[in-house]
């Protein structure tokens, strides 16, 4: 397993800072995307307020929402640029909500312990042991909370994401599919299920390779 440098990670994605939210679906300035990523949401959180721990949060767009929606996510990404957009989003929409720097494979103690749901979106292909950080995520729900993974496999259509030095090595590289992660979670969790994402409307364009939500309870 390669050692990869914090540092560097975080710089790769500081680097992306000023235009993720080009991406229709990281922005989400298109407000028939926008919508969709809500309906999506909403149909997948408890009622709320539900206390919500948003891992690589980016530049906040669903943690808006989530706030929007009456919800109290509290952010956490490895990128102190892309934690500063999510504050700022955040604050510019009115809502005084924690978005701290850290690392969302181990989240800081500071981000708190315990959460009705954790989120994490197009994250797990970033990390050298996705399957302990699955662990360390579960642990963080509170009785019958839930996990909620929007994921995609993008190896599958060949331009898997450029890295930093040695992610090669990475064991999902390019994403991983359903069915591989729902096998990983199900002897930790009491209930599993996917749900395909394939609706163009949610990625701003038509979409050919697997993207879907895994949901875990605990």
């Amino acid at each position: 397993m390669p050692d990869f440098d914090p540092q560097s990670i975080a710089s790769y994605w500081d680097a992306k800072a000023d235009t993720f939210d080009q991406e229709a679906d990281h922005g989400l300035h298109d407000l028939r995307v926008r919508a969709a990523w809500a309906v999506r949401l909403r149909s997948w959180m408890p009622s709320p307020p539900a206390d919500v721990l948003d891992l690589g949060c980016g530049t906040g767009s669903l943690m808006l929402l989530l706030a929007e929606q009456g919800h109290r996510p509290v952010g956490v990404d490895l990128s102190p640029r892309m934690a500063e957009a999510a504050r700022r989003k955040l604050t510019t929409a009115g809502f005084d909500t924690p978005v701290l720097t850290g690392d969302a494979s181990d989240p800081p103690a500071s981000a708190g312990a315990s959460f009705d749901v954790v989120l994490v979106r197009h994250l797990l292909w970033t990390l050298p042991t996705p399957e302990r950080a699955l662990r360390t995520w579960l642990r963080l729900l509170r009785p019958d909370g839930r996990l909620i993974l929007i994921e995609g496999n993008w190896r599958a259509s060949g331009d898997g994401p450029p890295y930093v030095p040695g992610a090669g090595s990475l064991p999902w590289l390019g994403g991983v599919s359903a069915g591989p992660l729902e096998e990983v979670l199900r002897p930790y969790a009491a209930s599993v299920r996917a749900e395909p994402l394939t609706d163009p409307v949610l990625w701003g364009k038509p979409v050919h390779d697997e993207r879907y939500v895994v949901i875990a309870h605990r």
